[in-house]
Order: structure tokens, then C-alpha cells, then sequence
């Protein structure tokens, strides 16, 4: 997959699957990369970013295997972001797909 295409929706996958459960790191990036290869290197920048933007908060739980985990949670001021984003990724994606209809069919 296109490296720009990821990077661009990156965020908002995270943001999406953080609303549904709070999730740690590896968590998130095993539940990213189901659908989307994505590198450690690139997800926990975004993750510290999105931290210090207020649009995530974090908190540490033990675990059964191994050291405690910081959890990733969105906070209100992250559920409007990602309703944004939501919104803004319906809109330009639809707007790409007319284009390739009109053009490709």
C-alpha cells in the first residue's frame, strides 16, 4: 500500500479503534495491522503527539505477563477530533471515489 496513503490515515485509525477500547501500544499496532502494515517506528510518535494534543490520555495497568502497560484512552477533546476526522475522511473519500467513477467507468 501506498506509504502516503497510510501516513494520512494513520491517525484516524487510531483514534477509532482507541474510542471502541482503551488499548496499549502493541495492542493497537497488532489491531492496525490486521488490516494496514504499519511499523512500530511510525505509531508511537503518533501516539506521544496525540498525548501531548490532549486528544489522548494514558494510564498504567498491570499485566499478567510481564511489566505494567500504559493504556491509551481518548478523552472528550479526542472524541470531537476524531469526529472530525470521520467526517472530513467521508467527505474526501467520496469525493475521490466520483472522481476514478467519472473518469475510469
Amino acid at each position: 500500500m501506498n506509504v502516503q496513503f497510510k501516513k494520512g490515515v494513520l491517525e484516524l485509525c487510531v483514534l477509532v479503534l482507541i474510542s471502541k477500547k482503551d488499548q496499549y501500544g502493541y495492542e493497537l499496532a497488532q489491531n492496525i495491522s490486521r488490516k494496514i502494515e504499519v511499523a512500530d517506528g511510525t505509531l508511537y510518535p503518533l501516539l506521544r503527539r496525540l498525548t501531548k494534543e490532549e486528544y489522548l490520555s494514558t494510564y498504567l495497568a498491570e499485566s499478567t505477563e510481564g511489566p505494567a502497560r500504559k493504556y491509551y484512552s481518548l478523552t472528550e477533546k479526542g472524541t470531537d477530533y476524531m469526529n472530525l476526522l470521520v467526517k472530513e475522511w467521508n467527505q474526501f473519500s467520496s469525493a475521490v471515489n466520483d472522481f476514478i467513477e467519472e473518469v475510469l467507468t
